[in-house]
């Protein structure tokens, strides 16, 4: 299952089951087995192998958060005082709740964080009170996301 480049290789069949369960984790097995053509046990020997591969990393309940009042998301590009900064700035990030991704990344800031706020006030609040206050944060560079326009995984 897994290539030379440590890349995990599926077929046909195995396509099939990941289309149905990405757009639908909950679906029976029963009911994709039946659609696909093969047993019921085939397809969770193939679950499997396809988690044991590590291509799978378990399945979840998305929750959206505008139902709860949290319908400011922004991009926060942060600038560290040095290098040395970034584990300990990631280990003080890791305790705002309000902190959904966290990425080292290439460029002018040294991380980038995604965060989700009831609204502006709430994540001013965040920024002054709680990420700017971090040892080894410089400054900070906010984008406001003003409506997402995709949201999808990778294609199968």
């Amino acid at each position: 299952m897994k290539n030379s480049n440590n890349s995990v290789k599926i077929d046909g069949i195995d396509k099939k089951i990941l289309r149905f369960l990405m757009s639908d984790a909950r679906k029976p097995i029963l009911e994709i087995a039946r659609s696909i053509g093969i047993s019921g046990a085939a397809i969770h020997q193939r679950l499997r192998k396809l988690e044991g591969s590590g291509l799978l990393s378990g399945s979840k309940f998305v929750i959206n958060p505008k139902v709860l009042g949290y319908t400011t998301m922004a991009y926060i590009g942060i600038f560290l005082d040095k290098a040395m900064s970034n584990p300990q700035a990631v280990k003080e990030l890791e305790k705002i709740p309000e902190v959904l991704e966290c990425h080292y990344t290439t460029g002018n800031w040294s991380i980038l964080i995604k965060v989700l706020c009831k609204d502006n006030e709430h994540l001013m609040h965040v920024l002054n009170k709680r990420i700017q206050q971090i040892d080894g944060v410089s400054r900070t560079e906010t984008f406001i996301s003003l409506n997402q326009q995709i949201d999808r995984q990778i294609s199968i």
